[in-house]
């Protein structure tokens, strides 16, 4: 995955791409990494956050060369490296730390995380494929 593949995820989630309602991903250039991105739902995706954190629009997009893109609506994009640990776990780096969650739903259209926080305490995230165009809602002040 390149930088252009990464800035077109974006922007096509930014809303500057119209296009009707489709699930976001980024292409590929190499065919190995093809069929891995097309055989793993979770890579080359912008997953928006679908549970209520009370600020608009968080997303992920695990790329498959191991970046990780978090954003949102209120607040600038991250970069971070992750990894699939298993199956059925991903780890990432955020702020010194590495983050362990486990994927306890994994389609096309749902991703769902168990993230294992400091403390033993587990946080449920649920995602939804985003689709385009995707424009942030309004700020409520």
């Amino acid at each position: 995955m390149d930088t252009k593949a990464a800035i077109f995820a974006l922007l096509s989630v930014w809303g500057v791409g119209t296009c009707s309602s489709l699930p976001v991903s980024a292409e590929e250039a190499g065919a190995a990494d093809d069929i891995e991105a097309t055989s793993n739902p979770l890579l080359n995706r912008v997953w928006v956050r679908a549970d209520d954190t009370g600020l608009p629009g968080p997303m992920q997009i695990f790329l498959s060369d191991g970046t990780l893109v978090s954003d949102s609506c209120w607040e600038t994009y991250r970069l971070s490296h992750w990894q699939q640990v298993s199956e059925s776990a991903i780890s990432w780096e955020e702020d010194g730390m590495t983050i362990n969650a486990d994927i306890a739903t994994l389609s096309d259209s749902e991703l769902v995380l168990r993230l294992n926080l400091i403390g033993g305490s587990v946080e449920e995230q649920r995602y939804v494929a985003a689709t385009v165009p995707y424009v942030c809602p309004d700020m409520e002040t």
